[in-house]
């Protein structure tokens, strides 16, 4: 679910050294709600990994590293997950603010519905016919902010550099969807004027994360 603010708005939430990723001067936040397979270190047999669910909170951004290459991707806000490994593994190997909650995802026919005990309640519906819910003129232009993005960020925890991990996927099709209720506190708390502009949903995607890089800054 992508939500789009006016870009001054947005501002105070970017991390030092990356800029805000802007489109008819407004930013972005998302909130991406993911049911996990098998989640383990590269090499490592499916049978050892972990199945979890995870709400993660992104503002869309780019890096310029030193060498004056501009990076593409989503800056981490807070993450969510059921289970408990997941906030200790995520706090020890990231630095995106993992926190433990009650989740559940719901299917019922067309209608997808994910809520979880901090407040989160997505509700949204298979509708091939359906319009981008605000902001963007069709679906071409929300894709832009559907991802995959190819790098997420994280401030180190001094805070004089930026952690640059790159993804890869494959199978990334999203699937427009119409949204028929939404509430996240979190951004709401973080981006009072953000608004929903689209909602995509993506199914069976196999997905790595490279070694991260460190930036430090000027």
């Amino acid at each position: 679910m992508t939500f789009a603010a006016p870009e001054a708005s947005l501002l105070g939430l970017v991390a030092p050294g990356l800029s805000l990723d802007t489109f008819r001067e407004h930013g972005f936040v998302a909130v991406a709600c993911v049911k996990t397979r098998s989640l383990r270190p590269r090499g490592f047999p499916p049978a050892v990994g972990m199945d979890f669910f995870l709400a993660g909170y992104r503002l869309f951004v780019h890096f310029t590293n030193r060498s004056g290459r501009r990076h593409r991707g989503l800056q981490i806000l807070g993450s969510e997950t059921d289970r408990r490994a997941m906030v200790v593994g995520g706090s020890v190997f990231t630095h995106y603010a993992y926190r433990k909650v009650n989740a559940s995802v719901v299917c019922e026919g067309p209608v997808w519905h994910v809520s979880t005990s901090s407040g989160l309640d997505v509700r949204v519906r298979d509708e091939p016919t359906c319009a981008p819910v605000s902001f963007f003129a069709d679906w071409n232009e929300a894709r832009r902010y559907a991802g995959p993005m190819p790098f997420t960020f994280a401030s180190t925890r001094h805070g004089r550099g930026v952690v640059m991990v790159e993804g890869q996927r494959l199978n990334w099709e999203p699937h427009p969807m119409a949204v028929d209720a939404v509430t996240a506190p979190f951004l709401a708390g973080l981006a009072p004027q953000a608004v929903p502009a689209a909602a995509f949903l993506v199914r069976n995607i196999d997905y790595e994360w490279k070694r991260g890089v460190c930036e430090k800054l000027p």
